[in-house]
């Protein structure tokens, strides 16, 4: 299996990594092979072996690529379960500036909002160019998507907190 995947060139040092490390790292525990265009940000990516890890590792680059550190990027590596997904902003934004109000919005001030639903939901979320990536359980991703459509519909903050708080109750704490 190749797959070529395009991430912004101001991700490329993220996916390389300090003398390589993370592009190493990915390609030891992915059994893949990453040839990387640091100038246009193409990634060839070549599987080597079992094709459920390129799979993963197709996610890792593209979670890193969208904004996500490469520590919570590889979080998709502890349990096969876990999913990346991208909820594209620039259709529901008029303009560049109701997008910032958007972003704004779920990320909170000071990051709070997005530290919250994080927190209540176990997940890790990137808010990066015009997309919010979310990585975490498919339960969980389906309510904070749900919570992101809330505050991207201009719902007050407290109402989705709340909203969050219910869903863990509801599932007995284990949001």
């Amino acid at each position: 299996m190749i797959e070529h995947i395009r991430i912004p060139p101001d991700r490329i040092g993220s996916l390389i990594g300090v003398n390589g490390s993370v592009k190493e790292f990915i390609e030891e525990n992915c059994e893949v092979e990453l040839t990387i265009d640091s100038e246009n940000g193409s990634v060839r990516l070549e599987s080597k072996g079992d094709p459920f890890k390129a799979m993963r590792a197709s996610d890792i680059v593209k979670a890193i690529g969208h904004g996500f550190s490469p520590q919570n990027a590889v979080k998709l590596l502890e349990d096969d379960e876990m999913i990346f997904t991208v909820i594209d902003l620039s259709h529901v934004a008029g303009s560049p500036k109701e997008l910032t109000r958007i972003k704004g919005r779920i990320i909170g001030k000071d990051g709070t909002t997005r530290e919250i639903m994080e927190e209540l939901t176990g997940s890790k979320i990137s808010v990066y160019d015009d997309t919010v990536s979310i990585i975490g359980y498919p339960e969980k991703v389906r309510i904070l998507e749900s919570a992101i459509g809330m505050l991207i519909d201009g719902a007050p903050h407290g109402s989705v907190y709340a909203f969050l708080e219910k869903k863990r109750r509801e599932e007995g704490g284990g949001i």
